[in-house]
């Protein structure tokens, strides 16, 4: 068996996450049974994250074990077999590269940085329905931005991590996090670190809300922090507003193409 890294991205809003569940379609059971269609055999992949329901990737990277014959069978080169597969997948998955890495190199656990945005409007916007989250009510993008600011430290995060998961530790080092106006009524939160608890970022999203509506003061957030418990912080906002954008590796294990779909 070989082992690839594919470059790829999805719509994440008729899926159940990514990880394959036993009643539930999910993107990872639709690559796998795409890929052994076209290799004729079972191809097993695992993603650099998993991605909860309606939740999307404008970029993504999972790594896969093909056959030792792949390519010179039924395809020549991995480009033809990104052409094929792309034709195979349905249109809410696509995949933009496909690179032979080491036998060790690991989507999840080589991944040194993630990046993640999530979408919010507060007026209505037919064309946004499942791709961004409406908020209802006025919303103070200084305040936000102020409190995103206390974020960016390497610290106990257990307080935006959902409350009974299996983390070995809740320490992540957030590099970035920060608002973005994209018009009247829409912004886009940008947070990037070297590693996401479960639920972290709608978690998070949440309570920065809650700020932006008067709920609470940006400094708060030194407080959520601070009290390591779930219960501290804000509800969580809906999947389908969320977005995994960014993946980084070191240089020796692959070198990305990037995606077309940024």
């Amino acid at each position: 068996m070989m082992r690839v890294f594919l470059e790829l991205a999805f719509d994440g809003t008729r899926y159940h996450g990514w990880q394959r569940q036993p009643q539930s379609i999910t993107v990872q059971e639709v690559l796998e049974d795409t890929l052994a269609r076209l290799f004729g055999g079972p191809c097993p992949v695992m993603g650099c994250g998993r991605t909860d329901a309606g939740v999307h990737a404008k970029y993504f990277v999972a790594h896969a074990q093909l056959p030792d014959e792949a390519l010179g069978g039924r395809v020549s080169s991995w480009e033809e077999a990104v052409m094929k597969l792309n034709g195979m997948l349905p249109p809410d998955v696509g995949i933009v590269a496909i690179h032979t890495v080491g036998e060790k190199a690991h989507a999840r656990f080589d991944a040194v940085e993630r990046g993640y945005t999530y979408l919010i409007h507060n007026a209505k916007d037919p064309f946004l329905e499942g791709r961004s989250t409406r908020v209802y009510g006025d919303l103070d993008p200084v305040a936000m931005q102020e409190a995103s600011a206390h974020l960016v430290r390497k610290d106990d995060f257990a307080s935006f991590c959902k409350a009974g998961s299996d983390q070995g530790t809740t320490i992540c080092d957030v590099r970035e996090a920060r608002w973005e106006v994209l018009g009247p009524h829409r912004w886009a939160f940008h947070i990037t670190a070297d590693r996401f608890l479960r639920n972290m970022v709608r978690a998070t999203v949440g309570t920065l809300i809650e700020v932006g509506k008067g709920r609470r003061r940006p400094e708060e957030i030194l407080e959520v922090l601070a009290a390591k418990d779930r219960g501290a912080a804000g509800k969580s906002v809906l999947g389908c507003g969320l977005y995994l954008t960014r993946v980084t590796y070191p240089e020796e294990v692959f070198t990305p193409v990037g995606t077309q779909y940024l």
